[in-house]
């Protein structure tokens, strides 16, 4: 736009288009390409002073580290009065290592690459049991959501089904608890792969949890196949402050040697009634539980789904009977409703001999004769998630790889491990360092 002039070029004005400044016309183009100018230098130095900061990530996780982490482990033991000088250097010294390494196992993590369904496998999964409950008298409940991580040819095959499983409840936490994803693996808010979580365990074990079950790999696992169970699941996720509880299912005349039987790598070992008729004696730090005959469930431990008739009842009906309470919160589901239940509840991790799957839910089926049938609902590790996710599309053949009967529980112990909300810290941290839950005689 011009304004009045004398007509010789000096005298007229035009806005500029960028400031909205009277500008000479003469000067109108030098000024405002001195606009992009600036532009260009600002983003420039904007740039410049982004490449010079490490990633996002890594500083927040700094922070996290002196901060949260060590002050989460172990602040009410730094603030004793009773320490002398040399005691507290030692404790700075010790902090300062603990959040180190603790830094450097977040930054050195990799994210696990999967089959990733799209929309969800559990939305397919509730699909086909909403289907199913229209035509008979069924209730299903669902963990709300979970990943299926399958074991795959060149690298776990034979061994890896423990860590799959660890993951299948690490998505389920990230996914549907705040207070969890900000904890887990240093908050970074993904699933690590199982090299990463082998670098978490040495770390928790280094921590101090579960120490006795630690001997049996020399306190090292990165970079090996052992097998691994319920116990390093609970040694591992209770470092991070998560309530991990162990429920083992035995059979009479059976126990669990210890925590440090075979039972840490995935398999199940068994004490027998000796000549007496007596249960033989068992060491380790989980013997308050497991060779007790009492089968109240204490508070610390408890998911109210304790009831001392279970000891009497058939194994598999045991295990279906607590799966249920467990996923049913007891009471806020009724028989026969005749629906499918999204839960709020983890997934279970499900150990036996030599395998080890994840429980996602359980079906419940009320025929007129009165008798409860249950199936549960597992994704197993050995499974391909792409054959999983075409059987649920097409809702054909999906129960033979997820329902599991009563008929199928055959093995004489198994294991499960269960996640109760909320982070522990402070003392509570160190009581969990010792692994002791519930023990069921079935």
């Amino acid at each position: 736009m011009d304004g009045d002039g004398d007509g010789d070029g000096n005298g007229y004005y035009s806005i500029c288009p960028i400031c909205y400044q009277e500008v000479p016309s003469q000067d109108i183009h030098r000024h405002a390409n001195d606009h992009f100018a600036e532009e260009e230098i600002s983003r420039d130095l904007e740039f410049a002073q982004q490449i010079q900061l490490p990633p996002p990530l890594l500083v927040d996780t700094a922070m996290h580290c002196q901060t949260n982490f060590f002050e989460s482990h172990n602040h009410h033991q730094s603030g004793s009065s009773s320490r002398d000088t040399a005691t507290r250097t030692a404790a700075c010294e010790q902090e300062n290592d603990v959040d180190g390494k603790f830094c450097s196992l977040i930054s050195l993590q990799t994210k696990e690459t999967f089959y990733r369904v799209e929309g969800g496998l559990m939305p397919l999964l509730k699909n086909c049991l909403a289907s199913e409950s229209e035509s008979q008298n069924v209730t299903s409940i669902l963990s709300g959501y979970v990943d299926h991580f399958q074991s795959r040819e060149w690298e776990d095959v034979g061994w890896g089904c423990g860590w799959r499983n660890i993951q299948m409840l690490s998505s389920h936490l990230i996914t549907q608890r705040q207070e969890a994803r900000d904890v887990l693996y240093g908050g970074t808010g993904f699933v690590p792969d199982i090299a990463s979580l082998q670098r978490w365990l040495e770390f928790a074990w280094e921590l101090g949890f579960d120490t006795q079950g630690s001997n049996d790999f020399d306190r090292e696992i990165y970079g090996k196949r052992n097998w691994i169970g319920t116990t390093e699941c609970a040694a591992l996720l209770r470092s991070f402050g998560l309530r991990a509880m162990i429920v083992d299912f035995c059979s009479q005349g059976t126990r669990f040697a210890s925590s440090t039987s075979a039972l840490n790598h995935g398999k199940m070992a068994s004490k027998q009634i000796d000549g007496n008729g007596k249960l033989a004696k068992v060491y380790g730090p989980m013997d308050r539980y497991l060779s007790r005959r009492d089968n109240s469930i204490s508070h610390e431990a408890s998911t109210g789904c304790g009831d001392s008739t279970y000891s009497s009842a058939p194994g598999g009906k045991v295990i279906m009977d607590w799966v249920w309470s467990y996923f049913s919160d007891n009471n806020s589901t009724k028989p026969g409703s005749r629906r499918v239940v999204l839960s709020e509840k983890a997934p279970l991790y499900f150990q036996h001999d030599g395998h080890s799957r994840t429980i996602v839910g359980i079906q419940a089926k009320f025929p007129s004769n009165g008798i409860h049938q249950y199936n549960l609902l597992i994704l197993d590790p050995a499974h391909r998630t792409e054959d999983l996710e075409k059987f649920l599309k097409q809702n054909v053949g999906w129960q033979k790889l997820i329902k599991r009967g009563i008929h199928t529980l055959k093995k004489p112990q198994y294991q499960l491990c269960f996640i109760e909300p909320g982070i522990a810290s402070g003392e509570e941290i160190d009581r969990l360092k010792v692994l002791c839950g519930i023990h069921f005689e079935v």
